[in-house]
């Protein structure tokens, strides 16, 4: 896009500024809608157009005259058409590509003394100003992202994350800064941080929090206190987004943390974690068709959402626990998604084929090999998996799988609020050896859910509710809880599963988030006794006679429920052009229940503190 030639006469002032609020005035009908914080955007954007313009008409002039001190010094003529047409490459904003300013006819502008010369503004909400001859579209004139523009064209009250939320960060919110490599546009994301915390019971699992791991009064460490520090949550996310025409978008987006651990990490001297990949993903939109698809590795489409079906705008938890909340549905997997959009953006379906795994219980079952062989009551075995080679790793075990999940979700957006309900099917698949004679098995399993978010008073407090609940899906909750355990054939057994969440988040004002959450996640039973041996996930006969004695390794004890009560707050006490640095502290307490067997059904507990400081240089 050329910029325009400002005239100095009164006439082109004029024209100019006609211009300019002949493209501006169209937002308010856009996007007032009788919504503060609309109005806000919207006065900020035009005071930065305003800024902007002044700055490009300053650096303009100062070009030129710098032009004509050269030609005046080579002997050339101040005012001359000149045969070299300057050309500078800046940045084009979110929706268009680069533009170049060609100097124009004319004599040159005097910048006589006064106020410095600006500078074209890189990056942010920076867009190219349009000519008289120009149609400005919507999005040119907003400077909004895909996602944001269409969270704010279907409002329901609730919005789309605020990029400084820790919402937000969890779902890979980007940056508000836009850098272009010829016409794509790469956008920055993530944030440095900090996290420690203190529980009154030993779990070596960081701020992640491992509830099968919690011990119970035979561990020595149930009865010790915990600090834990570390910094390998530090997270870095990019995106590079490119328009290939008015309507049709392409967009790439990686995210990577230090969650993982190698054979060498160690807490004794370099504490080194390794990076691990979040997310990796390419999308393709089509505004004419509204037609949405995402492949690669993101949030299974299950994770409940704030607005539509849109990636980044998943409605997670504000926690500093890096596993969320206990009974939260989600993971991070491969998928192929296809979404549509109908009725203006407030209506979505969306049907997506993820990568599928099964998590089986084993009690009972002794283990005939290390590579996911279990020995049967009968003397065959059942083969459930196999241990990672080659690029995988060898100490885990890769369940066998014959077909990906299949998830559907439809998801309303009205005036006030956001509502989903969803579907899963998942087919787990082993195979069994008896008596030399071999059999596959593949059972189905399926779950069904929703989510709901209330807006009590939009965009200052609001409600979300989640649940899930269905047969052999206890992988999809944050306490992974088993899907299966063994039938006598060797069979895939389903256990039932059922998981909710339930929150209330305050913004009291920008700089500060309060949050209060419940969670839970329960898991049914199947077991079969033979030969005076108890098998299966739940069996009374198995004994749980030493749970209450330490150091005794006589305690069954299969979880039956996890719950988990949470509050906290976070407060951005520094924010500005140079990003936001927050703080955040969470108090959480969880109590594990267990299926009664011989000597009673045990519990446990677990209480924590989490301090948290974050640096997010993007956003």
């Amino acid at each position: 896009m050329r910029i325009p030639f400002f005239s100095t006469n009164r006439h082109g002032r004029f024209a100019g500024m006609l211009m300019l609020c002949s493209a501006l005035g169209p937002i308010p009908l856009a996007w007032g809608d009788e919504d503060p914080e609309s109005l806000d955007i919207m006065e900020r954007q035009m005071e930065h157009l305003q800024q902007q313009q002044m700055s490009l008409q300053n650096e303009l002039m100062a070009m030129r005259q710098q032009i004509a001190q050269h030609r005046a010094h080579l002997g050339g003529t101040s005012g001359g058409s000149g045969t070299h047409p300057l050309q500078v490459t800046a940045s084009g904003g979110h929706v268009h590509g680069g533009w170049t300013p060609v100097e124009g006819r004319g004599a040159a502008a005097h910048a006589n003394g006064g106020e410095p010369v600006g500078r074209p503004y890189i990056g942010g909400h920076s867009d190219p100003m349009p000519m008289l001859d120009d149609k400005p579209t919507y999005e040119s004139v907003v400077a909004h992202r895909e996602e944001d523009l269409i969270a704010h064209m279907a409002n329901n009250n609730v919005g789309p994350h605020n990029r400084e939320t820790v919402g937000a960060q969890s779902a890979g919110a980007l940056g508000s800064k836009v850098f272009h490599l010829g016409p794509v546009s790469i956008i920055l994301g993530g944030f440095f941080d900090a996290a420690a915390l203190v529980e009154n019971r030993q779990v070596s699992s960081g701020i992640f929090n491992y509830w099968n791991a919690i011990p119970f009064r035979n561990s020595s460490n149930y009865h010790t206190t915990n600090f834990n520090g570390d910094a390998r949550y530090s997270r870095f996310s990019l995106m590079a987004r490119g328009q290939l025409n008015p309507h049709l978008t392409v967009a790439g987006f990686v995210e990577t943390d230090f969650g993982a651990s190698a054979e060498t990490t160690n807490p004794y001297e370099s504490n080194s974690y390794v990076p691990r990949l979040r997310q990796a993903y390419l999308t393709l939109d089509d505004s004419r068709a509204n037609m949405h698809f995402l492949i690669g590795q993101a949030w299974t489409m299950l994770t409940p959402d704030r607005v539509g079906i849109v990636p980044r705008q998943e409605s997670l938890p504000e926690t500093i626990e890096s596993s969320i909340l206990a009974g939260q549905t989600w993971s991070r997997q491969w998928q192929v998604r296809a979404v549509k959009d109908f009725m203006q953006h407030r209506l979505w379906a969306g049907i997506s084929i993820e990568n599928p795994a099964t998590i089986y219980d084993t009690t009972g079952f002794s283990a005939a090999d290390d590579n996911g062989e279990y020995t049967l009551a009968n003397g065959g075995y059942a083969k459930i998996g196999s241990n990672g080679v080659g690029l995988s790793s060898a100490t885990t075990n890769y369940s066998n799988e014959i077909a990906p999940d299949v998830i559907g979700k439809l998801a309303w957006d009205p005036k006030w609020g956001h509502y989903e309900v969803e579907g899963v099917v998942h087919f787990p698949h082993d195979r069994s050896v008896i008596n030399g004679v071999g059999e596959n098995h593949t059972a189905i399993a399926w779950g069904a859910g929703g989510s709901m978010i209330l807006p009590v008073i939009p965009h200052r407090l609001e409600v979300r509710l989640t649940g899930l609940a269905g047969r052999g899906i206890g992988r999809y909750g944050s306490v992974l809880l088993p899907d299966a355990t063994l039938q006598p054939n060797g069979a895939p057994a389903l256990l039932s599963s059922a998981q909710t969440t339930a929150g209330v988040i305050a913004h009291p004002n920008k700089l500060i988030d309060v949050y209060g959450y419940f969670g839970m996640q329960r898991s049914g039973r199947s077991y079969f006794d033979e030969g005076g041996q108890a098998y299966g996930y739940g069996n009374p006969m198995s004994s749980n006679m030493g749970c209450w004695t330490e150091g005794s390794t006589d305690c069954t004890a299969n979880i039956r429920s996890v719950e988990e009560f949470t509050i906290g707050a976070w407060y951005r006490f520094i924010h500005g052009q140079y990003g936001t640095v927050q703080a955040g502290t969470q108090l959480a307490y969880s109590r594990v229940n267990t299926w009664a067997g011989m000597g009673g059904a045990p519990a446990t507990s677990l209480s924590e503190i989490f301090f948290d400081f974050r640096y997010l240089p993007f956003q």
